[in-house]
């Protein structure tokens, strides 16, 4: 197991290999479709994104209504491929890290490689056990998009798999050999 910080610094996110198990700490990011989205269409119309993503992670979550007493619902990941329209751009725009379930395409993995990313894999049905990780939460953009609003969580030891290295390794393709 590897201990790393959420803000992903080029010696650390290259010394990460498909298939590494990790845990993370430090403050990630949600996002899905459509705050992707809406980030995709500030970036085309250069304007500044509503958080800043150089050396960043987002998690394709969207958390549940809290409960009393608890820090955040169930926090469990989104398909990763849902977002692949939008990767590129956000790679390019200082991005380093994603966090979802499934398979990305070969032009992801391609992306990752060229713009130094990773792509890490949690566990998916397992949003409740995530939720424990979390030690903080809060809306930082579009919180009109309700659970789809970008949150700001900080976590602890929050646990992930290498799916999609800086060299364009993937977990999926790895497996079949």
């Amino acid at each position: 197991m590897k201990r790393i910080k959420a803000i992903l610094g080029k010696k650390e996110i290259e010394r990460l290999k498909v298939g590494d198990q990790v845990f993370i700490s430090g403050v990630i990011y949600t996002a899905r479709d459509q705050a992707h989205r809406r980030m995709l269409d500030a970036l085309k119309r250069r304007q500044k994104l509503p958080v800043e993503l150089q050396g960043k992670i987002i998690y394709y979550c969207g958390p549940t209504k809290t409960p009393k007493g608890k820090t955040i619902g169930s926090c469990g990941p989104t398909t990763g491929s849902r977002m692949d329209e939008f990767t590129p751009a956000l790679l390019k725009a200082g991005l380093k890290g994603m966090i979802g379930k499934g398979r990305r395409s070969q032009d992801i993995a391609k992306a990752i490689k060229k713009y130094k990313g990773v792509y890490f894999l949690t566990y998916a049905g397992c949003g409740a056990l995530l939720s424990k990780y979390v030690q903080k939460a809060r809306a930082v953009a579009y919180k009109d998009l309700g659970p789809e609003a970008i949150y700001a969580l900080k976590v602890k030891d929050f646990p992930l798999i290498v799916g999609i290295d800086t060299r364009g390794n993937d977990i999926y393709k790895k497996a079949r050999r």
